[in-house]
């Protein structure tokens, strides 16, 4: 069956892309327990894809658990967004999402990234270029703003890309000055969809059930980024309390020492030992913040090199905090 965002179950509520972090095996873990969360994949180079990367695709390697699974894409030809789409059709994807939100330096300063926000037009073409070719739902992920949130700008730019064929938009409620400074103003995304037809997900700031609740007003769904680094569980929180009719009793969660060790697993099943424990390092560390003696354990974890090691230093937290 065909994805589609205006079919999709409302509330939706989405797991942000987020380098280094969202990769098959934290998408695999989150969905295990949360199976009504949309993935979206760590964001990928379209020019990357159409040279060939190695890295950039073994970055769009994925499980069937994880679908419908949303591949974003960033860059600024179109004709790269069109050849990474034809590879994408043949993966079996779910649907493409464009980046045009993320406020790096070395992304805007190739003109990437929420850099597209002052290019409202190539921005625009972009959009057309990929639903000319594909029967995949394309959507965007922006910011209210590059320098400052500029009202009437805002409108234009969402409103064009909308005419251009978008089916979705998911808005940062920051500009890409601020980056992830300050906090999150949800203003102009409530706006922002009174004038538009498409789907609007508001993202900035979620960290809790309540949060999300609060947050969601006119919009149709949530999308959580940061929050789940070191408590990917709290996408469960957060989804049910979104959708408190729909509740699981069935699904058992695990304590987050269990918890990090399936990430472990997944990871090594998904990349192999050696590459999984690199990555894994800043994940189990995230896990131990705030925990009594975190400091010690941190040091230790960011240093793993197998599963072994990885686990059984899991098995001495919990012995130690027992």
């Amino acid at each position: 069956m065909e994805f589609s965002w205006e079919k999709a179950k409302r509330p939706i509520l989405a797991l942000a892309p987020m380098e280094g972090y969202t990769d098959s095996a934290f998408r695999q873990l989150i969905k295990k327990f949360v199976p009504g969360v949309i993935c979206f994949t760590e964001f990928t180079s379209a020019d990357a894809l159409k040279y060939n990367s190695k890295t950039s695709f073994q970055k769009l390697e994925f499980n069937p658990s994880e679908q419908p699974l949303v591949v974003q894409l960033f860059g600024k030809h179109p004709e790269n967004f069109i050849e990474s789409a034809k590879y994408l059709e043949q993966l079996g994807i779910a649907a493409i999402d464009i980046n045009m939100g993320c406020p790096a330096k070395k992304v805007i300063g190739s003109d990437h990234g929420s850099a597209l926000i002052k290019n409202p037009d190539l921005a625009a073409e972009i959009v057309n270029a990929l639903v000319n070719v594909t029967s995949l739902p394309i959507s965007v992920k922006t910011r209210i703003g590059f320098s400052s949130f500029d009202e009437e700008k805002f409108q234009k730019f969402c409103l064009n890309l909308e005419q251009a064929g978008a089916k979705l938009l998911t808005i940062h409620g920051r500009t890409t000055k601020q980056g992830f400074s300050g906090k999150a103003d949800w203003e102009p995304i409530y706006r922002i969809k009174e004038n538009l037809k498409i789907p609007v997900i508001g993202n900035g700031d979620i960290d809790s059930g309540e949060t999300a609740k609060q947050r969601i007003q006119n919009l149709d769904g949530v999308m959580v980024g940061r929050a789940t680094f070191g408590n990917p569980l709290i996408m469960h929180e957060i989804y049910n309390a979104l959708n408190p009719e729909n509740i699981n009793p069935d699904i058992k969660l695990p304590d987050w020492i269990n918890l990090a060790k399936q990430h472990v697993k997944l990871s090594v099943a998904t990349k192999g030992e050696k590459r999984a424990m690199l990555e894994m390092r800043k994940h189990l560390a995230m896990y131990v913040k705030g925990f009594p003696g975190a400091s010690e354990y941190r040091n230790r974890l960011v240093r793993i090199e197998s599963e072994k090691e990885a686990l059984g230093l899991l098995n001495e937290i919990k012995e130690n905090s027992a």
